[in-house]
C-alpha cells in the first residue's frame, strides 16, 4: 500500500461549500476513486490559511493515476473549479508532501 499526501489552496470565502460538494460526492466519482484504488481518503482543511491537506493509501501509485484521464475526474475538476486555485485543464493546483515520519 502506498501512501500518498498533498495539499491543495481553496479559495476564500469557499469553505463551507467546498465541504458541501464533497459531503454529497457524485456516485460516479466515488466508484472511479476506488477502480483506482484509492482508499483511506481524507481531506482537512486549515480554515485560516485555505489549505487542504489530502491523504489517501493506493494499492498502485501508477494505476491511480490514471484517473485524472477520466471523463468523471475532469468532469469534477471542472465542477471543483470556482473554489480552488487550479491548473488550466482544472487540475487542483496541489503540492505533493514527501513522508517524514510514520507509526504503524
Amino acid at each position: 500500500m502506498e501512501r500518498i499526501a498533498s495539499i491543495m489552496y481553496l479559495k476564500d470565502g469557499f469553505s463551507e461549500e467546498y465541504k458541501a460538494r464533497h459531503d454529497d460526492l457524485w456516485p460516479e466519482m466515488k466508484q472511479a476513486l476506488k477502480e483506482h484504488g484509492a482508499q483511506n481518503y481524507s481531506i482537512f482543511l486549515d480554515d485560516n490559511a485555505g489549505v487542504l491537506f489530502a491523504y489517501l493509501e493506493v494499492e498502485n501509485k501508477e494505476n491511480y493515476n490514471k484517473i485524472a484521464s477520466t471523463e468523471i475526474c475532469k468532469k469534477w475538476w471542472a465542477y471543483m473549479e470556482p473554489l480552488m486555485e487550479t491548473n488550466g485543464d482544472n487540475r487542483p493546483v496541489s503540492k505533493d508532501l514527501t513522508s517524514v515520519f510514520y507509526l504503524a
